[in-house]
């Protein structure tokens, strides 16, 4: 039977809070003399980690602090030891019946115990490198019928998980607001482009795999060492413009349509929370090479969904519902993959997993699809049509795992669309 996790802090054990002992997901928040102290969210309420290391309520054996920067790098690159360590050591300390030094303690409570509620939350870690891949399927053939009129997939899609580089310098955290781009772009019927604000400014729906762990260049991974490198997981949202992608991305792919800006949720979900949730891979119609076949299931059953509110909206419109056990390819494979050239993976690497979409029209992941192609625009509850994001829109990716009587949440990705810069004399 599997043993029922409570906590003295109340609000963890609240059917449906995202944020119980099982989880414990790990951040980054502004304390209150303007610097970054690492946490980690315990139901309506955190812990700072930076400030259990100094006072030594945690000491995982490391020559040098590890939470003592702002961000989570230095314990993310101390691996799975470290990891397995300060889970234990904080679930000792949070459980009803644990160690008592933190819930008796008056004083120390009140230091390393912050009330979630009004906190600012920072980026996480440090994105070092970042890589989206285009690992599923029925976005693949939903994209292909749309732009190309085939939704046959590419010759090399069922043999590898494709993927392109992104840039590390757009990537944001969840509540940052995102400036509409600007670009070149060119009509079906038109014989040269334009230049201007895109008019067709996407979401994609996805999960993104953090790197904990490093890999040497020149060393190729295997799928179950890839694994045990990933730290854990975020919500991601690589936002897109769909026309400029449209225009620049032949020969070499994605560009300008892509690098403006990708949202990430604030908390991390470490892959010890979401093991009882791992699912296979779908049954694949060519074999896989043997550098990509996985050891067991990899994938997660984490359910999906994507609200959008129009500005001055009173109420968002759900637009979409999904989960993440519907991508072909999962994140140990898209790792070994990269890796597997000789490519060296640094502790900060994000990989997005592509677009997560199912099988029917409520479920797809991205605007390009909901609307397809402009042909069916989405109706929202507050009575707007759209088929792409407009000015003032709030798009918010959420997500989680359920355990039953307990829910593994990630916290929400969200994000505000503003109007483009101005213009200038270029």
């Amino acid at each position: 039977m599997r043993t029922v996790l409570k906590s003295w802090i109340a609000s963890a054990n609240v059917p449906g809070n995202p944020f119980p002992l099982q989880n414990l997901p790990y951040g980054v928040y502004l304390a209150h003399h303007g610097r970054g102290h690492c946490c980690v969210a315990i139901g309506d309420e955190l812990v700072d980690l930076t400030r259990m290391e100094a006072v030594g309520l945690v000491d995982l054996g490391q020559q040098h602090r590890l939470f003592a920067d702002g961000s989570l790098n230095e314990f993310m690159a101390a691996g799975e030891p470290a990891w397995r360590l300060l889970r234990q050591r904080l679930i000792s300390l949070l459980a009803e019946n644990g160690d008592a030094g933190l819930r008796v303690g008056g004083a120390l409570r009140q230091d390393v115990i912050r009330q979630r509620a009004g906190l600012t939350m920072l980026m996480p870690f440090k994105v070092t490198e970042y890589t989206d891949f285009y690992a599923g399927r029925r976005h693949a053939e939903n994209a292909g019928a749309i732009l190309r009129g085939d939704p046959s997939l590419t010759p090399n899609w069922l043999s590898m998980p494709v993927g392109y580089n992104g840039r590390a310098s757009s990537v944001v955290v969840s509540g940052t607001d995102i400036r509409r781009p600007l670009g070149q772009m060119k009509a079906a019927d038109a014989d040269l482009p334009v230049f201007g604000p895109t008019r067709q400014l996407d979401f994609e729906l996805e999960i993104g795999a953090v790197i904990g762990v490093p890999s040497p260049m020149g060393q190729p991974l295997t799928v179950a060492a890839a694994e045990s490198m990933i730290f854990g997981y975020v919500l991601l949202n690589d936002w897109s413009a769909r026309d400029i992608q449209a225009w620049e991305y032949r020969p070499l792919g994605p560009f300008q349509g892509k690098a403006f800006a990708t949202s990430i949720s604030p908390w991390i979900v470490t892959r010890e929370a979401l093991e009882p949730f791992k699912v296979s891979t779908p049954d694949r119609e060519r074999p896989l090479l043997p550098y990509l076949r996985e050891p067991g299931p990899m994938l997660y059953d984490i359910c999906l969904e994507v609200t959008l509110a129009p500005a001055g909206a009173t109420r968002a419109t759900v637009i979409s519902r999904t989960n993440y056990r519907e991508m072909y390819y999962s994140a140990p494979q898209m790792l070994a993959h990269h890796a597997i050239a000789g490519c060296g993976m640094r502790t900060g690497d994000l990989l997005g997993s592509g677009t997560v979409s199912g099988p029917t029209e409520d479920s797809f992941g991205s605007l390009l699809e909901l609307s397809w192609g402009t042909t069916r625009p989405l109706r929202l509850d507050t009575g707007e049509t759209q088929c792409f994001l407009e000015d003032g829109d709030r798009l918010t990716l959420h997500g989680y795992a359920d355990g039953g009587d307990y829910r593994i949440g990630f916290g929400d990705c969200t994000g505000r669309v503003l109007p483009a810069p101005e213009q200038g004399a270029w």
